[in-house]
This record gives structure tokens, sequence and C-alpha cells, in this order.
């Protein structure tokens, strides 16, 4: 985080290096002859970074490339859903699990040991703050506060990845679960992962002891902006209870019957509408704290460039009112415009981050509202005739709602007409202009990927393998020619999300106007209609059907959000969703019209493919080996 980032322990406190090689050590803490315990919390500097280095565990979601044991790389899951396309296909390891060849031997994206030397740490901290003479009891309270709730954030991380976990805990006489001290000896050959009812109970008591003593805002902003709040706390337990409620955790056949050492049932044998209710009561609590609002903009007399504007506020202004939680930096600009950036049109840019086919053609239509394909018949979608989308053909002279006010009309394909908002604040398609003037002497640029186009297609090298580049994270102010890439903001939690959160339990609660007041938020913001003026009485009626249609809802409003593949997966639809041959762009075409017409052969790297056993990593073989009893996931 750019302010929390400034006081993280780099060796001077050498706590922060905890070697973990094992289940048993876990639970050590080596200080490598540097400071004491004692020493750390003797000073009030001291103690701080320690609390600032357990915010090094959390998830780092804006790393869509990461791997490895270390930092928690957890973006792995945009390239690994059926929403983006990166161009790369060397030295990725995101292509090792869409291709699957994934097995428990693999390190890549194995981060259960990493997560509990997270757990780990926030347990030393809890266990020594109070020993601080030069810290409030006040503060102590709100430090023991975030400390809580970074563990539990913790265990949350593994839940997503891996299922139900081990919990360093113990029940009370009266049922509630306590975590241990990390002093406590564990035996490894009695560890088994508890109940995923256990684990969310678990998590949910963590968070909401959190709760109760977190402070609403953050005073002073300058130095600690980033820091847990009220708000951030309640926003996590209610994605937790969403996930506890979709069918993966809630009742699903295919891990029916697993039991762990103990004979307890890993995951609840049927479906419980109750988990549903608690998922809508805690995103409702949010909403209910009127703290935050949807970001929007109104700087122009057009509507349509207000709706552009306000969905891209969402990253672009940081700390918006949207905010519940999120971060700022540098080195997350430079990483994400590099890569979005067209080579050989621009100086810097690699042109890897593109969004599926899929991704592009979810994106309603702004007249109709309604999403224009529904299907597909291989690679040819499949048409919702009532949307007024054009999948064939061309116009000339078409003003793009963005870069067309600065520099005219341009030739475009006629998918790309018409789109909602969130589109042309999204996608840079194929034949569209550069988003600023600093290249080709402050001449107005078309981007096109084709063979000898202005970003030409390469077999080799960096291009951009779709045909189309993904803008949603690019400033049109800054010169990156002269390697300028600037800050940018990333948004852990946001209140557009806990809309959606709360709409997707409702339509499950069978509250259809609830749901639909909250998903209108979203889409009036960009512009949009409501669903129930987009699509009729009877298609809105058909549950099934209103679930598509939030999915396609979800989808374009939480873009490249890491959300996409828990939603696939949670809601066991992967399988199909993200199970097909990589379709693109004909991008060895040689001119602007051919490269239009799609076609699986463009694409250098394997088909996309899932299996039922991927819905949940494997546990490493290396913690099978050490634990003799713990239970493996389904079809590993």
């Amino acid at each position: 985080m750019k302010y929390l980032k400034k006081y993280i322990v780099v060796c001077g406190v050498a706590l922060v290096a905890m070697l973990c090689q094992s289940c048993e050590d876990y639970l050590e803490v080596d200080l490598q002859d540097q400071m004491s315990l004692e020493e750390v919390f003797s000073k009030r500097q001291t103690t701080e970074r320690y609390l600032v280095h357990l915010y090094s565990f959390i998830p780092r979601e804006f790393e869509y490339n990461g791997t490895g044991t270390g930092r928690g790389a957890d973006g792995r899951v945009v390239p690994c859903s059926d929403e983006a396309m990166f161009s790369w296909y060397q030295w990725v390891y995101y292509l090792n699990f869409t291709e699957g060849n994934f097995s428990t031997s693999d390190n890549e994206y194995y981060k259960w040991s990493y997560f509990y030397q997270g757990i780990n740490q926030a347990c030393v901290f809890l266990n020594n703050v109070d020993a601080c003479p030069e810290i409030t009891e006040e503060n102590k309270t709100i430090m023991k506060a975030e400390a809580q709730f970074l563990r539990a954030y913790c265990y949350f991380a593994l839940f997503r990845q891996y299922g139900p976990v081990f919990i360093w805990g113990e029940k009370d006489e009266n049922g509630k679960w306590i975590a241990k001290t990390p002093d406590s000896r564990i035996d490894p050959l009695d560890i088994d992962r508890n109940t995923v009812d256990d684990n969310v109970e678990f998590m949910v008591s963590e968070m909401d002891q959190a709760i109760a003593n977190l402070p609403e805002t953050i005073v002073d902003t300058q130095k600690w902006a980033g820091r847990i709040t009220k708000g951030a706390a309640m926003a996590a337990k209610a994605r937790l209870l969403l996930y506890a409620a979709r069918p993966l955790f809630n009742g699903c056949s295919l891990y029916k019957g697993m039991k762990n050492h103990w004979g307890e049932y890993l995951f609840p044998q049927e479906p419980s509408i109750e988990k549903w209710r608690k998922a809508a009561e805690a995103a409702k609590a949010i909403i209910d704290m009127n703290q935050y609002k949807l970001v929007k903009v109104d700087d122009s007399t057009d509507k349509f460039e207000n709706a552009i504007a306000s969905y891209q506020a969402i990253y672009n202004k940081p700390w918006n009112d949207e905010c519940i939680w999120g971060t700022y930096s540098n080195e997350l600009a430079y990483y994400m415009r590099f890569s979005s950036q067209p080579p050989r049109l621009c100086t810097y840019g690699s042109g890897g981050f593109g969004p599926s086919l899929k991704m592009v053609d979810t994106y309603p239509m702004a007249v109709s509202g309604r999403y224009p394909v529904i299907g597909y018949d291989n690679e040819k979608p499949i048409i919702d005739e009532l949307s007024g989308y054009e999948a064939d053909g061309f116009t000339s002279n078409w003003i793009h709602p963005i870069e067309g006010k600065k520099y005219g009309g341009a030739k475009v394909h006629n998918s790309c007409k018409g789109r909602d908002a969130r589109y042309y604040a999204c996608v840079l398609a194929n034949g569209f202009y550069w988003i600023n003037n600093w290249i080709n002497g402050g001449n107005a640029t078309r981007v096109t990927f084709y063979t000898g186009g202005t970003s030409t297609y390469s077999a080799t090298g960096d291009c951009n393998k779709v045909g189309f580049l993904w803008r949603r994270f690019l400033d049109p102010n800054l010169n990156t020619e002269k390697n300028t890439w600037g800050y940018l903001f990333w948004n852990y939690y946001r209140l557009g999300e806990v809309y959606l959160n709360y709409a997707e339990a409702c339509i499950e609660l069978g509250e259809t106007a609830e749901a639909l007041k909250y998903i209108n938020l979203i889409r009036e913001r960009v512009g949009l209609n409501k669903l129930e003026e987009a699509y009729s009485a009877a298609e809105l009626a058909d549950k099934e059907n209103l679930r598509k249609l939030y999915a396609k809802e979800r989808m374009c409003e939480m873009a490249w959000e890491c959300d996409r593949w828990y939603y696939a997966t949670q809601w066991m639809i992967a399988e199909k969703e993200f199970t097909s041959p990589n379709y693109t762009l004909n991008l060895f075409a040689t001119n602007f019209e051919d490269s239009w017409q799609r076609t699986a052969q463009v694409w250098p790297m394997g088909d996309r493919k899932f299996w039922p056993k991927m819905y949940l990593h494997p546990i490493h073989s290396k913690e099978l080996a050490e634990c003799h009893n713990m239970t493996q996931n389904y079809g590993w």
C-alpha cells in the first residue's frame, strides 16, 4: 500500500523472515539473531512495523501473473478464468492450470504455508502487543482488531483456494471457536481439515470480534491510508458468507460423503437456504451504514461521457466514495499499464493484457440494455435478436465516445457500436484510435493488430494475440512515451460489489424486487435502463434465466477484479464456461477487414480445459507427506 509500505520491516526486525518448512514449523518464530520479541514490543515504532508486516500477507489480487510460494499473488485467477486471454506463453504459470498440466507436486500457486505463516505472525502480535508501553490502550485495542481480522483473512485466502482447512483453534464450553496461541504444539499425525461450516463459523467469529473494535474511518490518511476499517471487515465477512452460500460450499454433490480424519463430513451434505439469508444480511448491513456510495462523475453535458467517466473513476480516482478498502502504488501502475499498451505502436508496452472474446461479447447494448450474445455455436456467437447488436459488417467514420471527439471518425466493425459505457471504458478494439497523441508526432493513430497493422501480430515477441486490449487501467493524460506511469488505485472491496452480492442472495431467497433494485443501481451508473425495462416480466420470473442475466451483469461490472473465477467455480459452471478452444480475431490476416474473422488457429497455446477436480486446488504433496491423515480434495 502506498502509505503502509513505508513502514514494512525489511531487515532491521528480521522476525518477518520466519522459516516455515513443515506443518510443525508453522508455529516457530525464528528471530535470526536480531531483535527479541521483548525488544520489538518495547517501542511504538517497531510494534507498528510488526503490525504493518501483517498487512504484507494480504493476497495481491492485482498481480495477474504472480506465482510461487510468496506474496500471495492471487490475481492469477484473472488469466485462469474466461474473462481474459494473456498473450504470453512462456514463463507464465497460469497456462499450467488452464491447460490441465497441474499436479499435487507443482509449486505454482502453492500458498498453504505462506498464509499459515501470516496466521502465525498475527498470533505473535496479538500475544505481545499489550507489552508495549508507548502505545495507548485505545490504540492497542484497534491494532489487535486489525491483527485479528488479518489472521481471519489469511484463513479466508486459504478457504477460497483449497476449501476447508485446518483451524488453529478449539471450541469453548459454549461451542464457540477460540484461536490457539502459536506456542501450542500440534501433532502432524493428528492434523486434518476442519469442516466447511467450522471454517466459516471460525472466520465469521474472528471478523465479528474485529468489527466491534475497528474504527469507521482512518483519520490520518497521509500515513495510514489502507488500514482496515469497520466497513472493510464487514465487506470481507459479507463476501465470505456469499461464498459459503454458493453451491460449491453449500451441499454440492461433488464433495458429498467426503469425511475428515475425525469422521466429520467436510462439506455440507445438503444445501441450506439459511446461508443465503446470512449472506444477504451481511451485505445489507454495509449498505445500511450509509457510509459509501457509488462513485459518479458529472463533468460533461453528455450523459454517456459521464457514464464512462464514472466507471473509469472506480480505479482512476484514489480513495473515492465507493472504495471500502484499497491500495495505491506506482509499482501497480507500471505493471498494469505497460502490459496494456500496444507494442510497436508505443515505445513501451507488451500488449499482453487482452480480454477474451467472451468478455467483449458480454457487455450489453446501450439502448436496449440487453446482453447481445446468448451462447456460441463453435466460434460463432448466437445473437439475441432483440438486443440491437450487429454481428457482421463495418461502418465508416464512426465516432468513438471517448477518442472520437478528439480524433474524428474511423472505420470500425459493427459489433463495436452501441455498447454500454463499460465497454468503452475497458476495451480497446482492433481499429480504435490510441488513447492519446503522445506517439506518432502527435498525430491520431489507429491501433490495428493484424499482420502488418500498427501493432502488428508477431508469432514471437510481445504482441496482442486476441484483437482487443484491456484499457481499463490506462490513463490518457500520462505520457508513457517518456516512461511515465503514474500511480494506480486498486479496490479490494467496493460498494458496487456489495450491491451485487446482496442482489445475488436476494435472487436465491426469492426476493426478486429487492434484487432488481440493486442490480439496477449498478446499471444506472453506466447509463443503462432497468433490467425489467430491458427484459419482459416472463424472462425475469424464470429464476434460472434471472441468474444468467445477473451473471452477465456481474461479469461486466466486476471485470478483471478477481471475481469471475470465484463466481464460476463456486456456482460450479466452470466446466461449461471455461472449457473451449481459445478463439481470437484472425490476426494472421494482412488487412483490417479480414482480421475480424474469428478463429482458433492464431492462439499458440493449447485449448482451455477445466475438469471437476479444478474447482479447488490440491493439497500439496509436501503437506500430505508431513501430515499423513490430511484429506485431499476431490480428483487429486
